[in-house]
Formats: C-alpha cells, sequence, structure tokens
C-alpha cells in the first residue's frame, strides 16, 4: 500500500507543482470569480488528464510496472485510485466550467466584459485550434457523462461482471475523445513550459495504451490457449476446483502468482489465483469461489474439453524474505496461494520453519484432508481454525500461537478488512515494517 500511494501522490504532487510555476503571476494577481475560474479549470483539466493518462497506462498490465510497484493486485488499486480520481477532478472541472455561467444567467453574477481577441494568422495552428474550441468543448461534456456512467458500472459492484468487463473498454474512446478536448482547451503557453511537455508525455502514453485495448492487444503475448481437463465441486465450501491443460507457450509461474482466464468470450478474462505449483506439463488448477453470478455457474456450465484461454502470470506474492521464519494466514478462498506454495516446497524443501493459519466459516472433509496433505508433505505446521468451533483468529491469538512472531514474515490473502486489522495490530505489537506482505485481491 504505501509504495502505491507514493506514486499517487508523486504523481499528483508533481503534476501540480508544475502547474503552479507555469501559473505563478496569474496567481498572484487573480482577482473576482471569473479570473479564478479559468485557472480552476486549467488545473482541474491538467491533473484529471495526467492522472486518467496514467490510469491507461495501467489497464495495459505491462510487466515493468508490475515489478516496480510489488505485484499487478497493486497496480489495479493504483488504477482504481486514478479513475476514482480522475472522475473527481472531471465533476470539479465540469463545476468550474458549468457554475458561473449558472450564476450569471440566474442574475446572481455579471459576467466581465472581455477584451478584443488577439489576431490570428488565418491559417496558423493557434487558428485552427481556435475554430476547434466549440466542438471540443461539446464532444468534452458529452464524454464526460459518459464517463460518469462507465465509472458508475465499474465502482458499483451491483453490476455484474460481465457488464463492468463489456463497458469498461468502451472507457478507452472516451479517454481518446478527452485527449481531443484537451489538446484544443489547454491553454497554449502551457505546452512549451514543463507542465505542458509532461501533460503531454502523459497524455501520449495513454493514446497508445487505448489505441492498444480498444484493438484488444492487453496482454495478448502472455495468452495461452488451453482445455478443460476437469472439474470438481467442493459443496462444502462452494468452490469448484478446475484443472486446465495448456497449449506450449505457457512459461511456468511462481506459488502465489495468478492469471486471468476466460472460460466465455462473452463474459470475459476473470483474475484467479493459480492452486497448483509448476510441474513443467502445462497443467494450472484453479480454486474458484461461487462469489457471484457467473462463478455460481461454473459446476454446471464447465466440462472437460472446453477451451480455455489462460493470460498471466502475474502477482509479487511469491514467499520472498529474508527471515528463516514465517507465519502464513489464508482466510477462506485466500488459502488458494498457499496451497500452491504447498506443492512447491513438497518439491523443493526451502528450510523455513512456517505456521499456516487456515480461518474459515465453511468447510469441506475433502478439501480440508487434501490441505492437511499437502501441509504434511511441505514439512508445513497447519492450523484449521472453523469460525463456529474456534472463534475468530486476531493477532492476540498469532502471538500465543507462535511464541517467535516477532522473527518472522507474515504472509496474508483474504478479506482486506480483516488483513489490515492484523497487521494494525501486529505493528502496534513491534512488528517491524514490511514484514506483512497482503495481497490486495480486487481487480474491480
Amino acid at each position: 500500500m504505501k509504495t502505491i500511494r507514493t506514486t499517487f501522490v508523486a504523481l499528483a504532487a508533481g503534476l501540480s507543482v508544475l502547474w503552479l510555476a507555469a501559473e505563478a503571476s496569474a496567481l498572484a494577481a487573480a482577482q473576482g470569480v471569473f479570473p479564478w475560474r479559468n485557472l480552476l479549470v486549467q488545473y482541474s483539466g491538467v491533473l484529471g488528464m495526467g492522472l486518467m493518462s496514467a490510469g491507461m497506462l495501467l489497464a495495459l498490465r505491462p510487466a515493468w510496472l508490475d515489478e516496480r510497484l510489488h505485484g499487478l493486485d497493486k497496480g489495479y488499486r493504483l488504477h482504481k485510485w486514478l479513475g476514482i480520481a480522475g472522475l473527481v477532478l472531471s465533476v470539479a472541472h465540469w463545476l468550474f466550467a458549468k457554475g458561473p455561467k449558472w450564476l450569471v444567467q440566474a442574475g446572481w453574477l455579471e459576467r466581465p466584459q472581455r477584451g478584443p481577441r488577439p489576431q490570428l494568422e488565418p491559417d496558423s495552428l493557434l487558428a485552427l485550434m481556435q475554430g476547434l474550441r466549440h466542438p471540443a468543448e461539446e464532444i468534452g461534456e458529452y464524454a464526460f457523462y459518459v464517463m460518469l456512467a462507465l465509472i458508475a458500472i465499474a465502482l458499483i459492484k451491483r453490476f455484474p461482471y460481465r457488464r463492468f468487463f463489456q463497458t469498461h473498454r468502451a472507457m478507452a474512446l472516451v479517454y481518446l475523445v478527452l485527449v481531443f478536448h484537451s489538446v484544443v482547451l489547454t491553454k497554449a503557453e502551457y505546452w512549451l513550459q514543463p507542465v505542458g511537455l509532461v501533460l503531454a508525455a502523459l497524455m501520449a502514453v495513454g493514446t497508445v495504451s487505448a489505441f492498444m485495448s480498444l484493438a484488444r492487444r492487453i496482454g495478448r503475448a502472455r495468452r495461452v490457449e488451453g482445455r478443460v481437463e476437469s472439474v470438481e465441486f467442493l459443496p462444502g465450501t462452494q468452490v469448484t476446483a478446475v484443472t486446465v491443460k495448456l497449449a506450449d507457450g505457457w512459461r511456468g509461474h511462481d506459488a502465489g502468482q495468478f492469471a486471468f482466464v476466460t472460460f466465455d468470450a462473452a463474459e470475459g478474462a476473470h483474475p484467479f489465483t493459480i492452486a497448483s505449483a509448476w510441474a513443467g506439463d502445462g497443467r494450472l488448477r484453479f480454486l474458484i469461489k461461487a462469489l457471484g453470478d457467473y462463478t455460481r455457474t461454473l459446476p454446471q456450465a464447465l466440462k472437460a474439453g472446453d477451451a480455455v484461454a489462460v493470460e498471466g502470470p502475474y502477482g509479487r506474492f511469491r514467499f520472498e524474505g529474508r527471515q528463516r521464519r514465517q507465519v502464513w494466514i489464508g482466510a477462506g478462498i485466500g488459502v488458494t496461494p498457499f496451497v500452491a506454495r504447498l506443492q512447491a516446497l513438497a518439491r523443493h524443501p526451502d528450510g523455513r520453519t512456517i505456521d499456516m493459519f487456515h480461518p474459515t466459516a465453511a468447510v469441506d472433509a475433502t478439501a480440508l484432508a487434501r490441505l492437511a496433505a499437502d501441509a504434511g508433505a511441505a514439512g508445513v505446521r497447519l492450523h484449521v481454525l472453523q469460525d463456529a468451533r474456534d472463534g475468530r483468529l486476531d493477532a492476540a491469538r498469532l502471538r500465543q500461537l507462535v511464541p517467535d512472531w516477532l522473527h518472522a514474515d507474515f504472509w496474508f490473502c483474504g478479506p482486506a478488512a480483516f488483513g489490515e486489522a492484523l497487521k494494525r495490530d501486529l505493528a502496534a505489537a513491534g512488528l517491524p515494517p514490511g514484514r506483512f506482505h497482503q495481497e490486495l485481491f480486487e481487480m474491480r
């Protein structure tokens, strides 16, 4: 979380400082509603487009950013923050542009007299831009309304994932319209100053990203076709275990990574953690919890032989660290990356002492027996805590059950609020920063 907060703040602060430098004299001289309105329109536009451009880049799922942000899960969290910030700034931009006009129409504010416009050469670039101002304002306003609807669909979980997947692609087209709006309406003076050069670079990167999205090239180089090999439903936990056999091209993965899996082209790709260690045979196993309309249909909809596409692997939840002591907490379906790691350790032990906690409300005898067998083969001490029988797990209980916890690295996957509470309480008890690793597995 620290990395994505730092990245977000650095981007927003950097653009703000560059804009302040460009408008230092105008800010000092500004008096009255309309001069301030014009400044705020420009500032909200520059900052909003800068943040949205960075969000477009993250939508490409670039491998080099996966490394720098410590996992695609962190990248998607930053992408979400950038989208929300872009939405807020777009609303502010719209209000700054429209609000004074409404006040003038209501008779509450008087518009100052405009001075004569500068004479422009008829065939100059500035004259062309001047002629495009009105259409840029019009289509920019309509793009803003469409963006409101698309971001609402993305953020409101009541809309099914399928609708989110189908409509979110249109954000690339909306973004391109907003680039045109910004190029025409951003102050011409900016383009020869650092704020304009940085904004132009960001919009150029965002434009390339948008065209790649519209051409459906995102992740294509990391996508491998295959077939469903087996489907097993575990009724106690409402989990569907799916094994797929991929064609040549999958380069392998580390335990703890995930992939985007497409069983149905109309539904689109869903992110699922890989629940098997890589054995070089093209087989991957996924444990898919019935959490929505689509995942509830998988036991009936999937069968052996069905086509599947897998894109990845992604993520940095790799159980690295200097400590020879580790504590794992896999809550509910968050147990999945640990299953893959258990299998990897059974083949290649790393000499660490590990306690694994699996707090769960749902119980399936078959799943627990397999988990216990995997833990035994890996030499990992397993603690299964059933909520109804054993109560809830908290930091105090962890410290009691693992006396040398202060010398351990903690790895958590499960509900975000649960993980944050454990992290906060352990840090308050003395766990050094950076020793608690949490997967932010929420891609929407």
